[in-house]
């Protein structure tokens, strides 16, 4: 035991040094790091809330998306989605010209829904992001029409749907989905869409407005006969697996997706 005796003292003095230098080069990384996040985040904010400020959407949205891919493991990192989402929204609904989008003048004999399918928009989206107070259109006008198809993803096992354009995020909303996994998998079209719909059920006829009525105020149908995406009458279920296979959304969230998908859209669903 004797002779083995230095080298296990040795080998533990090492092992100390090793572990004194590794703490010491933590300790000088994190001295170093911390600080400089802190003071970049704060830089970063500060130039996206007065962007803002300013009216400049579309660049303190590109701010707030800095902050979501320089600093993703930050606890403020919800807010920021949050806050981009939220300015993505309002850039889509205002007149702003941006890459997805184009100067259109109208035409004689142009219709909102004529326009609307010649870009494949909504013509609900020319009149919210025209200011337009009705469908009455004026020839020679210029007008701003979103020329980049919308998509969705849903993710049942998080229960969130995404509305993306191209492989760009727009907005995350917090969805139901079908009970026991029952929401179908895979890719599907939007073929049909309907204000305040009616809800026909076994044995039943229940009317837009009613309290029973399960499909709130907008349906927007898949190529798959039953299944869709629709209002609830029960949003504090959002977040949820609790539908007989749709998804659901809340009312207002479900109206903002309606202004802005046209039929034809396409919703891929996954586990």
């Amino acid at each position: 035991m004797k002779k083995y005796l230095p080298v296990i003292i040795i080998s533990a003095v090492v092992a100390v040094l090793i572990f004194l230098v590794a703490v010491n080069m933590h300790a000088k990384r994190s001295g170093k790091s911390q600080p400089s996040d802190k003071s970049s985040i704060s830089a970063v904010l500060a130039q996206a809330q007065d962007l803002e400020k300013k009216g400049d959407i579309q660049e303190a949205a590109a701010a707030y998306q800095s902050l979501i891919v320089d600093y993703p493991s930050s606890q403020e990192v919800v807010s920021w989605q949050k806050k981009a989402d939220d300015l993505n929204i309002r850039l889509l609904f205002s007149p702003v010209i941006t890459e997805g989008s184009a100067a259109y003048v109208i035409k004689p004999g142009d219709t909102l829904i004529k326009i609307a399918r010649e870009f494949k928009t909504t013509p609900e989206l020319i009149m919210k992001s025209n200011n337009l107070p009705g469908d009455k259109i004026i020839p020679g006008r210029k007008i701003k029409v979103c020329v980049v198809p919308f998509n969705i993803f849903v993710d049942k096992s998080q229960n969130i749907l995404i509305l993306k354009s191209k492989e760009e995020v727009i907005k995350t909303y917090v969805v139901s989905t079908g009970a026991n996994n029952s929401s179908p998998v895979g890719t599907f079209k939007i073929v049909n869409k309907i204000v305040k719909p009616t809800w026909f059920r076994s044995g039943a006829v229940v009317p837009s407005g009613s309290p029973d009525n399960v499909l709130g105020t907008r349906w927007m149908g898949f190529d798959l006969a039953g299944y869709g995406i629709h209002g609830t009458t029960e949003p504090e279920k959002l977040g949820q697996q609790v539908t007989q296979g749709c998804v659901r959304m809340s009312n207002a969230e479900v109206e903002e997706l309606y202004t802005l998908i046209p039929v034809g859209t396409e919703v891929v669903i996954v586990d």
